[in-house]
């Protein structure tokens, strides 16, 4: 029976990573769950200890770095599914159905339409444009499943990327037309548009995708995050 790994990246998530646990716990079936692990990265907080609270929940550590963390996620985890979740985003009901029915369809990799947890007419449009199959309508917070095998192939997320890892990822899935959209929604919070500001933040964010798309590099990319974002 085909199951999933559900991995999930943490660091200093002590706000977020106890209520997605219980919310993964309360909309999905165990028998199509073969392991759920998250990957801390040197949390500081209490992010470890809550963890640590809950059964069945296999806690590693990792150095630092969202694709290292779930590559090593990936390597420890047994299904034949991999799903990659956000701690602060939280996949609809019965998500474990959704996925593993497109896998039965011969999918192989794709995510959730996506649901900011906020009013502001921007992030709804942005989040009702999610629900199509292009890509510059992609993103991490979408969540990712993928099964082991595709993941192998493409050998994983890029570790020089210290961000947009996620999307260096998906650019290999839809460069080999392995991709589809699942029409139910995804919560996610929109926390670090609030930080930043929506406008700011969407402005860097179209930056980063632009200086891609002509070619920066790994390096130039993170540079332009830790300057103009973090």
């Amino acid at each position: 029976m085909t199951k999933i790994s559900i991995i999930i990246p943490v660091l200093n998530e002590e706000n977020y990573i106890g209520e997605l646990l219980k919310h993964l716990e309360t909309n999905s079936s165990p028998k199509n769950i073969s392991d759920i692990i998250v990957v801390d990265g040197e949390s500081s907080d209490g992010t470890k200890a809550i963890i640590k609270s809950f059964e069945n929940i296999t806690l590693i550590s990792s150095d630092k770095g969202r694709a290292k963390q779930m590559n090593l996620g990936a390597k420890t985890s047994i299904g034949d599914v991999l799903y990659f979740l956000h701690a602060d985003a939280h996949p609809p009901k019965d998500f474990d159905e959704l996925i593993l029915k497109e896998i039965s369809k011969g999918n192989k990799a794709g995510c959730f339409r996506m649901q900011f947890d906020s009013k502001h007419w921007w992030l709804r449009l942005a989040s009702w444009l999610t629900q199509f199959n292009l890509r510059p309508c992609r993103g991490g917070d979408q969540s990712q499943f993928i099964t082991r095998e595709l993941f192998k192939d493409i050998g994983g997320y890029d570790e020089d990327y210290l961000i947009y890892e996620d999307n260096i990822l998906i650019n290999e899935l839809y460069a080999r037309k392995q991709f589809v959209v699942i029409n139910s929604k995804i919560r996610t919070s929109a926390r670090q548009y609030k930080k930043v500001g929506i406008w700011k933040l969407q402005y860097h964010f179209w930056s980063i995708y632009v200086k891609r798309w002509f070619g920066a590099s790994a390096d130039d990319i993170y540079n332009y995050y830790r300057n103009k974002i973090k």
